[in-house]
């Protein structure tokens, strides 16, 4: 465990959520709602913490939503339940940004409908993208080669901290 370097610890984690958090309501200040879809298994902690986070400094209602997809040869992307997305603010939130592929892909099953915003949210954003992706709600971005990489740690519901390999 000693040689992992940590990029985020639990509190600095904490704390970037927290101004994501606050990012969100000032980006959809005159929103009643919005939908947090969580890409498994990170990107649904960081959601459900983004959630619970709003829910403590707004009256703003949230729904979370998972989506599924295999972040490797993404061909199918598929959601744990099926809402009206119409005209509605749906954030997709992950844990780390690499190429931008996952982010991508998950946009997907939402241009079905008509949403009023696809915003994405990501704890840690790297510095180089093959897709044409740019989180709008980045707790860290980081430099770093193409050999490293980075991963967040979780234990239950809590974003313990990330560290580069």
């Amino acid at each position: 465990m000693a040689n992992k370097k940590y990029i985020l610890g639990k509190e600095v984690a904490g704390r970037k959520l927290q101004r994501m958090a606050y990012e969100i309501l000032e980006n959809n200040i005159d929103e009643e709602k919005i939908i947090l879809a969580g890409i498994p298994d990170n990107g649904i902690v960081i959601a459900k913490n983004i959630q619970k986070k709003l829910s403590e400094i707004s009256s703003l209602k949230t729904e979370l939503i998972t989506i599924s997809l295999d972040k490797r040869h993404p061909k199918e992307v598929t959601l744990s339940e099926t809402l009206d997305f119409n005209d509605q603010v749906v954030i997709i939130v992950d844990d780390v940004v690499s190429s931008g592929k996952t982010l991508l892909y998950s946009v997907k099953p939402f241009l079905e409908f008509h949403p009023k915003k696809i915003q994405t949210l990501v704890l840690v954003e790297r510095s180089y993208k093959n897709f044409p992706v740019r989180p709008d709600y980045v707790g860290l971005s980081i430099s770093t080669t193409l050999q490293e990489h980075i991963f967040v740690e979780v234990k239950g519901d809590e974003v313990t901290g990330a560290y580069l390999e």
